[in-house]
């Protein structure tokens, strides 16, 4: 199973539709908030694949500040970032993933992309693609889960149009 994990694309539509066309081969969209609008446009204009969404501090509608999925046996916690101070720690965001038993654990908010593991949950912030920090590219995640259950994380980074 293939997972693109997005965040932060704060109005630019053309760079999101960029990212869904980039991944055909996709199977699940989740964007991790401070991008409702061309979120809800990408997905209404994509067929056939599937899309989650929950709000970032951006953002203005009835959305869910954080959402567990499962996928392939696994659960994903999904979350902006910003309600748990994750700009400071991780502390929160793992709380709450193992509270919730999640193997993997995703945020967004601080435009900073990183995927590591610690104690057992894989954790992925996937930057943003449209106005990174810190001097990095603009960038987005892929996970990809195998038929026996290995867990892939990677950063792709993209060229703003």
């Amino acid at each position: 199973m293939k997972i693109v994990v997005t965040s932060d694309t704060h109005h630019n539509y053309h760079i999101l539709k960029k990212i869904v066309e980039l991944n055909p081969d996709a199977d699940l969209f989740i964007h991790l908030g401070d991008g409702e609008n061309e979120f809800l446009d990408v997905r209404n204009e994509t067929f056939g694949k599937q899309f989650v969404f929950v709000k970032g501090n951006g953002d203005f509608g009835d959305w869910k500040e954080s959402a567990v999925i499962g996928v392939n046996g696994y659960k994903i916690y999904c979350t902006h970032g910003d309600k748990l101070d994750v700009a400071n720690s991780l502390d929160l965001l793992l709380y709450n993933a193992k509270k919730e038993k999640c193997k993997i654990a995703l945020f967004g908010h601080t435009h900073i992309y990183m995927t590591d593991v610690v104690d057992g949950i894989y954790v992925m912030n996937p930057g943003s693609p449209e106005s990174p920090r810190n001097r990095l590219k603009p960038s987005y995640g892929v996970i990809n889960i195998d038929t026996n259950g290995i867990i892939d994380m990677k950063i792709v980074e993209i060229k703003r149009d």
